[in-house]
């Protein structure tokens, strides 16, 4: 969350339902996607958050983006199903393996670099013709946008850099942010 007080953006946790009333768009954060997809079913929250992101922005990064997918490599995580993307879990490796890659960003047609952490990242398989890939490694895309919601496979808010959070703050106005 200290990334969005640098952006004087709003920012509350989401533990129930209920506290997604007052948001107005969401970051699903990394950590582990079976392990958040069992909170998910236990707390209910599964179709509030599908009815939250019909007309409100939602931004995962890396178990996030495992969860905003159309089909993941584990039949454990059950996805929402908001962006046209199948990943496949810990793509790059162990947490040994994780890693920082320079980064090419476009956002709004504006051009930086930036660096990426990678820490047991998912890797995007497929995706449809409706994904737009903001930035890449190695021609692989590792951050994607489709429509209001966004997904990256690394961890921005690791590096300091406030930009991609800036953009995603842009999609639907001012709002604050869980």
């Amino acid at each position: 969350m200290a990334i969005l007080q640098q952006l004087d953006v709003q920012a509350v946790d989401v533990r129930k339902p209920e506290d997604l009333e007052e948001c107005h768009g969401l970051i699903i954060p990394g950590g582990e996607s079976t392990t958040m997809t069992k909170l998910i079913n236990e707390i209910e929250m599964h179709d509030a958050l599908l009815k939250f992101s019909v007309d409100r922005p939602v931004f995962g990064t890396c178990a996030g983006m495992i969860l905003m997918a159309a089909k993941v490599d584990d039949g454990r995580v059950k996805t929402l199903n908001l962006l046209d993307i199948e990943v496949e879990r810990n793509a790059y490796g162990r947490q040994i393996d994780s890693f920082i890659d320079e980064l090419d960003v476009t956002t709004n047609g504006q051009a930086f670099s930036m660096r990426g952490v990678f820490i047991r990242a998912p890797r995007i398989k497929n995706m449809g013709d409706g994904v737009e890939v903001l930035a890449s490694v190695n021609g692989e895309p590792v951050l994607v946008q489709e429509g209001h919601h966004m997904a990256a496979a690394f961890h921005p808010e690791l590096t300091g850099e406030t930009r991609i959070h800036n953009y995603f703050s842009t999609l639907k106005g001012e709002m604050s942010l869980a």
